[in-house]
């Protein structure tokens, strides 16, 4: 709340704005909320309304948003030989999921290695790509500015159009995708393949992948392989669109989408309504735990779609997944998480509905993309009533920090009961 209140003050200063005017600060907080939670949605023509300084600090804020407050800090501590108390340890061992005290400065030093490199190599990939158009400074500057968006997966350009220009281009595609998808998977995920990938440099014993890690990779490439196949196939095509350019915007839109980078190679406005709901499904579920990335998260869904499956064969009991059995806790959690975003999405919706001037499926559509900070749009986040502006804001910010972390900070400290009521059955369902 701090960081975003902070950029929302420096976003409606005068120096920010090419106008010179100022920003109201309503929107100057949407902006920021929409940066710190890596959303991407947008009530400005970014590279046309912000200076370079009010574009470096929307920069600032979703780089910090993307990778984590916490992560800058174990870095900064570990680098320098600092102390940190043991409430400072649990939670930055909570907001990256996966780091174990053994490692947490290690963990963290390799995040922000991880974080480093796919930004810079995509930066020099992008900037090397645009400087057939423009200068070396600018085609620099623009190269960095998109790499960071894409793998903190926020969604920010500098073009009115994000990236419609570029949906015929190999390159453009393939480093966006791939950068996004890096920042979507969760750096203990990165983690692993990286320890993998050095063990089998090294031919060592093959590095034997934990549970967390074969569940998000599975996950996402379910997720973004039936994604593309549907869009592909409900796309509202042109007659000279050819199968590699249908299939590049058609794996783009779906590697957005499950990514919540929000990036767009073609006119959401102008979707099938089967191709847009699919998005908004890959939008609600969106990246993995410990990523740069909203929504639901992967694993979340896998770890429901088991418990469903074992339900229906009568294994209520132990939940296995793998060859391995799912703790009680956790199937918990991720019930828990989905109906919370159930719960969010359908207040928005009865609130948005009454308020804004548009018509119901773009209303939906933004709320998706607000609740899942992936930051598609079907073109009326601009035109929003100053209701919506402040319902959306609340939406980015649950949707990043967590629908129970939100909660556990309004209820106050848990304390567990220390006594247990007799049982009663009730019927349900």
């Amino acid at each position: 709340m701090i960081v975003t209140f902070i950029g929302a003050f420096l976003l409606s200063l005068p120096v920010s704005t090419a106008a010179g005017s100022g920003q109201p600060f309503i929107d100057a907080l949407f902006m920021a909320t929409s940066g710190i939670s890596t959303s991407g949605l947008a009530v400005v023509d970014v590279g046309k309304f912000y200076t370079l300084f009010g574009q470096i600090v929307l920069l600032l804020v979703f780089q910090i948003g993307g990778i984590g407050y916490m992560t800058f800090i174990m870095f900064f501590t570990h680098a320098f030989g600092m102390k940190t108390s043991i409430n400072t340890q649990l939670i930055a061992v909570e907001s990256l999921a996966g780091s174990e005290f053994r490692v947490l400065g290690r963990f963290f030093i390799t995040t922000m290695i991880f974080t480093l490199g796919f930004e810079a190599a995509g930066a020099i990939v992008l900037a090397i790509f645009w400087l057939g158009d423009y200068s070396f400074t600018h085609a620099l500057y623009l190269g960095i500015f998109h790499s960071v968006s894409a793998f903190c997966t926020a969604g920010f350009g500098l073009f009115s159009d994000s990236l419609m220009k570029y949906r015929d281009s190999v390159v453009m595609n393939a480093t966006i995708n791939l950068v996004s998808l890096a920042g979507s998977l969760g750096f203990f995920v990165l983690y692993e393949l990286y320890a993998a990938m050095i063990r089998k440099i090294r031919r060592k014993t093959p590095h034997r992948f934990s549970i967390h890690t074969k569940l998000v990779l599975i996950m996402t490439a379910v997720l973004v392989a039936a994604g593309t196949a549907v869009i592909y196939l409900s796309g509202n095509w042109g007659a000279s669109d050819t199968v590699p350019v249908k299939f590049l915007a058609s794996s783009f839109q779906a590697i957005s989408a499950s990514t919540t980078d929000g990036f767009n190679s073609v006119d959401i406005g102008r979707m099938g309504h089967t191709s847009l709901v699919v998005l908004m499904l890959l939008m609600f579920v969106g990246a993995s735990p410990g990523s740069t990335g909203g929504g639901i998260k992967t694993t979340t869904l896998g770890v429901i779609v088991v418990f469903l499956f074992s339900q229906l064969r009568g294994k209520q009991d132990a939940i296995n997944l793998m060859g391995r059995e799912i703790p009680p806790g956790t199937i918990l959690k991720a019930v828990g998480v989905f109906s919370w975003f159930i719960i969010v999405l359908l207040i928005d919706m009865l609130v948005m509905g009454s308020t804004e001037n548009a018509p119901f499926l773009p209303v939906i559509f933004e709320i998706v993309s607000a609740l899942g900070n992936t930051g598609l749009s079907m073109g009326i986040t601009a035109g929003l009533s100053c209701t919506g502006k402040i319902m959306l804001i609340a939406t980015m910010f649950i949707g990043r920090v967590g629908p129970l972390t939100m909660g556990y900070f309004i209820i106050g400290s848990r304390e567990p009961l220390p006594y247990r009521l007799p049982e009663e059955d009730l019927f349900v369902g």
